[in-house]
């Protein structure tokens, strides 16, 4: 299958962050992606940078956003084409919102949304609610999993990700620093995972959108230009270049985990045992 990341200009203006990512499907969409991914808050806006304050949810247009959701779910309704898009998610009784993930399908549904489970300390002081709970959607017999911004730093996130069976990661952050894109290749290259990350057009002079191979490498990435941009890469489990992290690192270490290829080849000898001695 074919996999798309974007970066896109977000702004204030939903209706507008709502504009950039359809015409963005449309691009993806063209060149033959399946699943095409958004940063971290490219509907809503993201904490201080869009929203400006905690305070100023109280008047945030949920309905704009879910106007712009519906919109942009039946376009990938109508070009048969996945999308993730980040945006916050509005939760009663005063509590601050998740940030969030919608998961569009292909038949112009939402079908899932992630919520993110480890926020920063800065999102923690009225920002945003924490999620509880990893999501897998699955496109083309590809498993993936979400995660998000400071969820990089998290090496949980994605090694239990690769226990419960995905082919790759759907990361998104407003922003991907030098750091972060040290942690999406070790992530990927230890887990054997395919890894898309996407980041807004302003913040892309950092680190620009990217899909990271299993093998650690970067497979495509936009321009590292302050402008929206598109990156498309085929996933192919037959490819050679993953033979190995594929076809032989992911089976052998469910072994190893299990234990048997090691208990099976220990002794119970003094010389094991004794932690004194040359």
């Amino acid at each position: 299958m074919k996999l798309a990341m974007a970066q896109t200009v977000v702004s204030t203006d939903i209706a507008a962050n709502g504009a950039a990512i359809r015409a963005m499907i449309v691009d993806a969409a063209a060149q033959g992606a399946r699943l095409v991914g958004f940063c971290e808050g490219a509907l809503s806006g993201y904490s201080k940078f869009q929203i400006g304050s905690p305070a100023e949810w109280a008047g945030f247009d949920w309905a704009a956003q879910e106007t712009e959701l519906r919109s942009i779910a039946a376009l990938c309704g109508e070009l048969s084409i996945f999308a993730v898009v980040g945006g916050a998610h509005r939760l009663p009784d005063g509590h601050p919102p998740h940030n969030s993930l919608y998961i569009l399908s292909d038949s112009g549904s939402l079908l899932t949304r992630y919520d993110k489970r480890f926020l920063s300390n800065s999102e923690l002081g009225g920002w945003y609610t924490p999620g509880a709970m990893p999501i897998i959607v699955e496109v083309d017999s590809f498993r993936f999993g979400c995660a998000i911004c400071i969820e990089s730093q998290f090496f949980e996130i994605f090694s239990d990700y690769e226990r419960m069976g995905v082919d790759g990661v759907i990361f998104s952050s407003y922003g991907l620093a030098p750091y972060f894109q040290v942690a999406l290749r070790a992530h990927a290259g230890l887990n054997c995972l395919w890894i898309g990350a996407a980041t807004p057009a302003q913040k892309a002079g950092k680190g620009p959108a990217g899909i990271v191979g299993p093998d650690g490498e970067w497979m495509a990435r936009c321009a590292q230009e302050p402008e929206p941009g598109l990156t498309v890469a085929d996933l192919d489990r037959t490819d050679p270049t993953y033979d190995i992290p594929l076809e032989k690192g992911r089976p052998w270490r469910v072994k190893a985990r299990q234990g048997d290829i090691y208990r099976e080849k220990q002794v119970d000898d003094p010389r094991s045992h004794t932690r004194d001695e040359y």
